[in-house]
């Protein structure tokens, strides 16, 4: 690295030098003949009426320049005021008449004809000179060069990773280099396996592929192919970049770690100039593994929207990047892990075998998982005595890995805040709290009608869903304000791989709950059950026109899961209506179940309600003394006892429609 330094190219350094030889050539230039400017006319003819002036010269008939005699020296000194004051500081001035001869200036003669009249009326001998500042007028060509230079060596260089590592300004021709950073020669992550917890089956398939580097003997003696790369999929925060992380620290291999975004510059063909060089490196030191992390920045699907842009640069980096992955030329040794959470929207000639031989899911952690990840997290925290792990991951249905240990920070946090020093239970309750419903607004202004409406309208949530079987057992519900939301109920939703059209039908019935309960009570509804209508209706079409739960439509689905028909409908206008048909009925035949379900507790969803606006806040408990304990959760609990536990979990279906465990009012 020593040596490459000092071949160097243009330095920042060069830049001050430049700017120091004009300073001092300015200065020469400015310099010479002290000069002492004066600024009415009327003194030089004063002057040489006393015959105090001996040398008068006309500048490029702009300026006149004069030099005094002995006469005008004494003459100076007898007078007072104006430009007299001027001159005799200039004699007083230090090393200036030792020496040195003054020079004094008018700046601006006028109209010549007159300047000239005027000296000859006083016989005044005098000279036109022409005088051409040869340094001013290179300066004033080269100079905007100059900056212009300077500045685009500036631009340059900030563009191509600014001033570290060496080459200074060399960096101009290496804006097309990779920006990939490697871990090699002991450098690394310091993260194992051992710190990636949960997502077992994600890391047997990535320690394996360590495995293929470390051991590839043992696997081309059967005439096994190492594979060339892997695709870690999966929501935000389940962990995909930590496994990358992982295998950085655990390989002993040189790593390539880049984002997709670093591909992404606004010059045609640098991106596909920073492929060929990452993949040229990674040969280089083969065996080796590169990571691109987000590749859905270059790895979108081509031919989409191209008559908005003939020559896509995001283009051209995929199809240098296939080439690289699995082109006409050879790639041995050189393993490619990339990760995304879109893989829907990736070309299919990168994900197709041969490239991308494997992808494997980094799904949301199960109980179990969650179980792990805490322990993890709760390592550096100083905790209370037998704080129930189990408890934490079941009241965190849904929380991904980052999730996870964001709670844990937020429950240190809270713990702090109180003036503790130890994280208790609560802390991580009131950290559950916050993530999901947002800070509480205790000051918010509420009216008393309001605060009713609201109370009811959770009040009606948490009915329903205590009495319907498959609806999401409740937790806490509340009406204290909490971020956009005016009251919250939270649910503690079953993790199921598959959902049933009842199971799906019951959670629309107990999220219209709400309304109807405000319908009973006052006999007229407001507007805060929008996030529940937002949930139902998407639920609604989603039962519908996509999982073909509608017997008028049948067995049909118009998802669509690469997003080609973004701007079409795949379906005919009758159909559409049909569709729009359906969804009505069916979310009307939820809100009248809802309504005759509410009337026939209403006693019990005054109390209810009643309670909530005594306390602002009930829990499950609270629902157990009015209701009664479900009879389903009996029933859950005598089957977990009887059946035995799967080994394996099935892919989970999801439904599009976004379910949030907070009800909002």
């Amino acid at each position: 690295m020593a040596k490459e330094n000092k071949k160097g190219g243009f330095s920042v350094y060069w830049i001050y030098a430049i700017l120091g030889v004009s300073l001092i050539a300015f200065q020469l230039y400015m310099s010479g003949d002290s000069q002492v400017s004066i600024s009415d006319k009327k003194t030089l003819f004063s002057l040489i009426e006393a015959k105090g002036v001996r040398k008068i010269e006309i500048i490029n008939e702009k300026s006149a320049e004069f030099y005094l005699s002995k006469e005008g020296v004494a003459y100076v000194n007898s007078m007072k005021g104006g430009d007299y004051e001027t001159i005799k500081k200039a004699f007083k001035k230090e090393g200036v008449v030792k020496g040195k001869e003054i020079v004094f200036e008018i700046e601006n003669i006028g109209d010549l004809g007159n300047f000239q009249r005027d000296l000859d009326d006083r016989k005044a001998a005098y000279e036109i000179v022409p005088r051409v500042n040869y340094l001013s007028q290179i300066l004033s060509y080269i100079l905007p060069f100059g900056i212009i230079i300077l500045i685009w060596i500036f631009v340059m260089r900030r563009m191509s990773g600014g001033g570290g590592g060496g080459g200074g300004g060399s960096q101009i021709f290496n804006i097309g280099k990779s920006r990939a950073q490697v871990y090699d020669k002991g450098k690394s992550t310091n993260i194992t396996f051992k710190d990636v917890a949960g997502l077992a089956e994600a890391k047997i398939e990535i320690v394996e592929i360590v495995e293929f580097l470390k051991n590839p003997k043992k696997y081309t003696d059967i005439g096994a192919k190492i594979p060339k790369g892997a695709l870690l999929v999966g929501p935000p925060g389940t962990g995909k970049t930590l496994l990358a992380k992982a295998v950085a620290g655990e390989a002993k291999v040189p790593f390539f770690s880049l984002s997709g975004s670093d591909f992404v510059e606004m010059f045609v063909g640098v991106g596909a100039s920073r492929v060929r060089d990452l993949f040229k490196q990674a040969k280089e030191k083969a065996p080796s593994i590169i990571f691109i992390d987000e590749i859905d920045a270059i790895g979108r699907a081509r031919g989409k929207n191209n008559g908005f842009n003939s020559n896509d640069e995001r283009e051209n980096t995929l199809n240098q990047l296939l080439t690289e992955m699995d082109g006409f030329g050879t790639n041995s040794g050189v393993i490619i892990l990339a990760a995304t959470n879109r893989a829907d929207v990736l070309d299919s000639a990168l994900m197709r075998a041969g490239r991308f031989d494997r992808q494997i899911y980094v799904d949301m952690p199960d109980l179990n998982e969650r179980k792990e990840i805490f322990q993890v997290h709760l390592k550096p925290l100083k905790l209370e005595p037998n704080l129930d792990v189990d408890f934490l991951s079941k009241q965190t249905p849904g929380f991904s890995g980052a999730d996870i240990a964001n709670l844990c920070n937020e429950a240190a946090l809270i713990a702090a805040r109180n003036g503790k020093k130890k994280v208790e239970k609560q802390d991580f309750l009131d950290a559950v709290d916050r993530i999901i419903g947002g800070l509480e607004k205790k000051n918010k202004i509420i009216t008393i009608e309001e605060k009713k409406a609201i109370a009811f309208h959770e009040a009606g949530h948490a009915t329903i869903s205590w009495l319907l079987e498959y609806a999401h057992p409740l937790v806490k519900v509340t009406i204290v304000p909490r971020g956009q939301s005016l009251g919250a109920a939270w649910y503690l939703p079953d993790e199921r791989s598959i959902t049933t059209t009842e199971q799906l039908l019951d959670q629309m019935c107990s999220a219209l709950g709400g309304r109807a309960a405000e319908e009973i009570t006052f006999g007229k509804i407001s507007t805060g059950a929008l996030s529940d209508l937002e949930k139902v209706t998407k639920q609604a079409y989603a039962m519908v026109s996509i999982y073909g739960l509608n017997k008028r439509l049948g067995n049909v689905s118009f998802y669509d899961s690469q997003g080609r028909d973004s701007f079409t409908k795949p379906y005919s206008e009758d159909t559409s209506r049909i569709i729009d048909e359906e969804v009505s009925i069916l979310i009307e035949q939820q809100y009248q179940r809802a309504l005759s379900t509410l009337k026939e507790h209403e006693d019990k969803l005054i109390l209810l309600a009643e309670k909530l606006l005594k306390t602002e806040v009930i829990f499950k408990e609270d629902l157990e003394l009015i209701f009664g304990k479900r009879i389903w959760d009996k029933d859950k609990e005598l089957a977990e006892e009887i059946l035995p536990k799967p080994k394996r979990r099935s892919k989970k279906i999801v439904p599009p429609s976004d379910e949030s465990e907070a009800t909002n009012a």
